[in-house]
């Protein structure tokens, strides 16, 4: 019913900058909340940032100053722009979607398949 597909990953050095994309596509009636989180080897999966639909956001401390979160309503879309990259920061970056696909219907969350981040000299 709903697709999530991410891009934009890649090898970085550190203090470098990437930038994801994760668009959302099927039967959407509306988004709510969208957001990315990531899984490092061994490590559980964690949220990196969030946005709600009106533009609110919230991040993870370890990434503040260093990562803004973004949407594009019109193209159902949220952004992650990564700066000041640390080798920390690698991992696989998925994104979510909390959608809505029809009226008086339960919102669901939908997860993108994973980008991989890779931050290395």
């Amino acid at each position: 019913q709903v697709q999530l597909v991410e891009s934009g990953g890649g090898l970085v050095q550190p203090g470098g900058s990437l930038r994801l994309s994760c668009a959302a596509s099927g039967r959407i009636f509306s988004i709510n909340a969208m957001g990315w989180h990531r899984q490092a080897p061994g490590k559980q999966r964690e949220l990196v940032a969030h946005i709600t639909s009106g533009g609110s956001t919230n991040y993870a401390d370890s990434v503040k100053g260093r990562f803004t979160i973004s949407r594009d309503n019109a193209k159902n879309t949220v952004y992650l722009e990564m700066n000041s990259l640390k080798p920390e920061d690698t991992a696989v970056y998925y994104c979510n979607a909390v959608v809505r696909v029809g009226i008086g219907i339960r919102a669901n969350d939908y997860w993108g398949q994973g980008t991989q981040v890779t931050v290395s000299s």
